[in-house]
């Protein structure tokens, strides 16, 4: 007879805010199908990461038609591509779910795509192998892949002291652009500098638009990394040098702004979805990052840390932070 082997795991069941996320004791584990690591099957999760867009989990205008384990941001059931990155045991890596069979990173055990496992370095810890995935691989797409940003250039990443904001910073330093970094607090503001940017602004100050453009000697950024479009857009397009990017990471409402800023530089807006990304993307990117561990140079900061079954105070806190510092992680 054989025993099934149950973990721990959030679900969610229903469209709402945090509360939605219920911890159950006794899910079944996966089992590793083909092509899928073996490895990770009996292997408990350390560490899986939290990740703040939560828009998904939370609309209203889409139907549940069946419960499912938390993975990332959302339920599989309507969003098919969701990904949630952990770690464990020398190993950091995502999984998707796609059918009521596969579960997401919050839960003791996850069943993943042998090429969705990569190798975390010695010189990493667990939490850090967990703040890896969705920070640093939306931050290479953001700069990379969608700016095409260039060694020479200025970058201001805008809520520069979160998880994909430090990634931002740091990769946008090693590959030879000039950093300039936002964030709403003196604390954030030092975390920026720590991590990569050669200037820092306090991005709650009513000036601050007027310090980066001094920042510049007048002429403006080339790249911005946006988190927080629905408030800062009209902004970014003030601050942008002819030709200047803005890419859109996060977003959590409508904003009004003028075309016209767009046509007197002849600027982009352009919109950031991670799990867009193709095979050879995602093969470049994690490569990229590798050699960041290796060099050292990509070491992720690790902010506050709940354990799985605070997993809904996590998502209120992310809400409702004044000031994001680190990558959020959950702890088994």
């Amino acid at each position: 007879m054989t025993t099934v082997k149950l973990m721990r795991a959030i679900r969610v069941a229903e469209f709402g805010g945090p509360s939605v996320l219920k911890l159950y004791s006794d899910i079944p584990a996966p089992s590793p199908g083909q092509k899928q690591n073996a490895e990770l099957h009996g292997k408990s999760i350390t560490a899986p990461g939290i990740n703040s867009d939560l828009c998904l989990w939370s609309e209203p205008s889409r139907n549940l038609h069946s419960v499912w384990i938390l993975c990332a941001k959302a339920s599989a059931s309507v969003y098919p591509w969701i990904r949630c990155f952990w770690s464990y045991r020398g190993c950091w890596g995502w999984s998707s779910v796609s059918s009521a069979t596969e579960t997401g990173g919050y839960a003791e055990y996850a069943v993943a795509s042998e090429d969705a496992v990569h190798r975390l370095p010695d010189s990493l810890d667990f939490c850090q192998g967990a703040a890896i995935g969705v920070p640093y691989f939306t931050a290479y797409r953001a700069l990379f892949h969608k700016a095409h940003a260039k060694a020479g250039e200025t970058a201001l990443i805008h809520g520069a002291s979160g998880g994909v904001g430090i990634a931002a910073c740091q990769l946008a330093r090693a590959f030879g652009l000039k950093v300039l970094g936002t964030a709403g607090t003196v604390e954030g503001m030092e975390l920026v500098l720590k991590n990569g940017a050669h200037q820092a602004f306090n991005h709650r100050e009513n000036d601050y638009v007027s310090k980066i453009k001094e920042a510049t000697n007048g002429q403006g950024v080339n790249v911005i990394v946006e988190m927080l479009s629905n408030v800062n857009l009209d902004n970014d397009l003030q601050m942008l040098s002819y030709g200047g990017r803005v890419t859109i990471v996060g977003c959590r409402g409508p904003i009004e702004i003028n075309p016209r800023d767009t046509m007197i530089k002849e600027s982009s807006i352009i919109g950031v979805a991670l799990f867009f990304a193709t095979q050879e993307e995602t093969a470049e990117c994690a490569a990229a990052l590798f050699a960041g561990m290796e060099a050292g140079w990509l070491r992720p900061v690790v902010g506050p840390k709940y354990p799985l079954e605070k997993a809904s105070l996590a998502h209120e806190d992310i809400i409702n932070s004044p000031g994001a510092a680190g990558k959020m992680v959950l702890m088994m």
